[in-house]
């Protein structure tokens, strides 16, 4: 296979604002795809940067007492604890204020206008004479010109429907100052798209580079003249594309325009190219040679064999298969080889809203706890190659993933795991037999098929299809019932067999879900002892190979984490400055919401009353080996626990955490105990310590989790306060 070089973006988020749940479904699919092509051998290099620029963040930022910079800093400082939270793997993160963005910009308007496709209109616009600044139309408000609604914005009337200029409104005020705004005149500089050459290289295009056919439909639409006109349209006018405005008088938060003094670059001709300058960032820091590309900036870019790939929500089609090809062209540069449009996420049906309890804050989903693979894997299996929307349904996602994520996928290898360790030393069989290797066979030759269906974004038919093996494989071990088989004097070959088949055919599941569930794959690989997974490695078996302790890898939704998610906030809360203004930017896939998100109490109980360093320092707090672990006949809560503390001896320790664990899923764990606990008689026995644990008293049942220290660790090392 012919080792493929991909340049992938997701639209530019624009900096007024944290992000939301749209934004996250955008950059899961895109993680996804460019997952899935590493895993096939090909060198990917992944990118994205905030739209810095604009009128909004301008005003935003002054009503924030910041500069542009800063108040752009702040809100990139955020970012970071979203795309860590939902393992969205981005190569390099930038901003379109960058240096690389400016020389660009620069470079591109240049180079269009020498190719004299730049020209210069004088327009007539509303002025803000108190502000001393052209006002966007969303900055205008008056009565409609048609229904003389109050209060309408400069481009459309939300109660009639009726479009029209901004001039056209009756009793015009600045939304910023509440002034009458006066016409003023200013010469702009336009992007001539209606050129002959511009239409016709569009034209070919678009039919040439693949597009979603609703997407190439909408487009051939707008290649259209109006109909008033299409009967006398002859030569260039036969095309509906019309010239693009590409400048703003200052006051303006942008870069400048060579030699004009006081006009700046419009935001929408320098975002795309922040995909451009995000790149040139992360090649000339050293990031893409430290992954293994030791070439420029400019030679990748140049490379005939690279595939620059965009995913975009179907709000900014126009932008990018038209604007965008036509400037890189025109530019002599390389155009985009594919562009692949999403649509937009609902919740239950309804577009979302925060004030009517659906709306979904990624921040909040990873506040209350909520492993973030539930989410990529619900989201990836809803997603397909077609520009639909998909909707977010609470009851659907806890099923889903309980049943699929768990009941399915996760339970072949908690059925299996344990007899492997225990009776078997922790190896596998060398063999699969005739049954075993029948299925071992069926799932090897489903890869190709789920290789295409993830290259061509169908994630919602490759995630079916995984689990249509994973029902085979279940139907597999209860053939055979590895329970059974273990109380049967001489079957020890036997369970062996299945319950290394069983294994074997959940690292090929691991493998066919890794793009979807890039955690969950770190510890399959962690526990199956085995280097990172690839397609490659599908029919690689593993035969007679030594695995590690099997923990269990992800636990069940509870309903109740689903409620305080999309419990309403008690009253509306305040637009903070970051959010203000309607963002004049479109290129994110849908309006930021800024508000501030209330959290309850940690874990679910207020924080104790305060103790002095004196009264922690007698807690003697110990790394222990958990060596040996069994249920407590006539308790419903209490396992017993033998542990190794390092001081020579096995101690046992009863603890109170049989709803969340089997013995099994705990035997060569470590964990921390609290060593100089007096002995407690219990009914059971004596309990020589306490191993910590964590719980949450909102997140239903278990609800508590072990602690446990890096995997380092050594039985007897100290903890806590006392380390050294």
């Amino acid at each position: 296979m012919t080792r493929r070089q991909f340049f992938v973006t997701t639209a530019l988020p624009y900096a007024n604002a944290p992000f939301h749940v749209g934004h996250m479904m955008e950059y899961i699919q895109a993680d996804i795809w460019v997952r899935f092509q590493r895993m096939r051998g090909h060198c990917v290099h992944f990118v994205c940067a905030d739209d810095a620029h604009g009128a909004p963040i301008m005003i935003a930022a002054e009503k924030a007492g910041k500069t542009p910079q800063q108040f752009v800093a702040d809100i990139a400082a955020g970012r970071r604890q979203y795309l860590d939270g939902f393992r969205i793997g981005f190569d390099n993160w930038h901003s379109t204020d960058g240096p690389e963005n400016h020389e660009l910009a620069r470079e591109i308007y240049l180079a269009l206008r020498k190719n004299e496709l730049i020209s210069t209109k004088t327009i007539e616009q509303f002025y803000d004479p108190v502000k001393g600044m052209f006002l966007p139309d969303r900055y205008i408000k008056g009565e409609c010109p048609r229904c003389g609604a109050k209060d309408q914005y400069g481009d459309s009337c939300e109660v009639c429907g009726a479009v029209y200029a901004p001039t056209e409104l009756k009793n015009p005020y600045s939304t910023l100052s509440g002034a009458a705004p006066v016409r003023k005149s200013s010469e702009h500089y336009f992007v001539r798209l209606s050129d002959p050459r511009c239409v016709e290289f569009l034209e070919r295009w678009t039919e040439e580079v693949g597009l979603q056919p609703e997407v190439l439909n909408k487009i051939k639409e707008w290649f259209a003249p109006p109909i008033e006109d299409a009967a006398q349209a002859t030569g260039s006018e036969a095309s509906g594309l019309g010239d693009w405005d590409i400048s703003r008088d200052a006051p303006y938060f942008g870069i400048e325009i060579p030699d004009a003094p006081g006009k700046y670059f419009y935001v929408w001709l320098d975002a795309p190219i922040g995909y451009l300058a995000s790149l040139k960032n992360y090649f000339d820091r050293g990031g893409a040679r430290a992954a293994g590309d030791a070439r420029s900036f400019d030679a990748f870019i140049a490379d005939p064999t690279t595939e620059q790939v965009h995913f975009i929500g179907k709000d900014i089609v126009y932008f990018h298969t038209l604007f965008w090809p036509a400037m890189l062209h025109f530019s002599g540069r390389k155009t985009p080889t594919a562009i692949y449009v999403h649509g937009f996420i609902t919740v239950s049906g309804e577009k979302m809203s925060k004030s009517r309890g659906t709306g979904i804050s990624p921040l909040r989903y990873l506040e209350l706890g909520m492993n973030p693979e539930w989410l990529r894997y619900y989201i990836a299996a809803k997603l397909n190659g077609r520009v639909e929307d998909i909707d977010f349904s609470p009851d659907d996602f806890v099923a889903r993933v309980n049943s699929d994520l768990v009941g399915k996928y996760v339970n072949i290898a908690s059925r299996a795991a344990g007899f492997i360790g225990k009776r078997f030393g922790g190896r596998l069989a060398p063999r699969a037999g005739a049954e075993g290797g029948e299925l071992l066979d069926a799932l090897v030759s489903a890869s190709s098929r789920i290789e295409a269906l993830y290259d061509e974004r169908e994630y919602g038919k490759a995630i079916r299809e995984t689990m249509l093996l994973a029902d085979r494989v279940n139907e597999y071990v209860d053939r055979n019932k590895p329970w059974e088989l273990a109380k049967q004097a001489g079957m020890d070959d036997a369970l062996h067999v299945a319950c290394s088949v069983s294994i074997e055919a959940f690292r090929i599941l691991t493998v066919y879900l890794k793009p979807v569930l890039p955690g969950i794959a770190a510890d399959v690989e962690a526990w199956l002892q085995v280097a990172p997974l690839g397609f490659a490695d599908v029919p690689a078996l593993l035969g007679a190979h030594a695995i590690g302790t099997y923990r269990h890898l992800v636990q069940r939704v509870d309903a109740k984490l689903l409620d305080a998610l999309f419990e309403p906030p008690a009253e509306a809360p305040a637009v903070p400055a970051a959010a203000a203004g309607a963002a004049e930017s479109a290129t994110s896939t849908g309006a930021g919401n800024g508000a501030p998100i209330e959290v309850g109490p940690p874990g679910g109980e207020s924080i104790a009353a305060p103790i002095t360093i004196d009264d922690f320092s007698k807690i003697d707090l110990r790394i222990a080996r958990i060596v040996a672990c069994e249920r407590v006949e006539g308790s419903t809560k209490l396992l017993r626990l033998t542990l190794d503390v390092g001081d020579g001896r096995l101690r046992n320790v009863f603890s109170g955490i049989k709803a969340a664990y089997t013995p099994e899923q705990l035997v060569g764990r470590m964990t921390v105990v609290v060593a100089n606990l007096a002995p407690r008689k219990m009914k059971f026995g004596v309990s020589e310590g306490m191993v910590l644990a964590a719980s949450h008293a909102d997140a239903g049942e278990p609800g508590l989790w072990i602690l446990e220290p890096d995997t380092l660790a050594v039985p007897g090392a100290v903890a806590g306060l006392r380390v050294r």
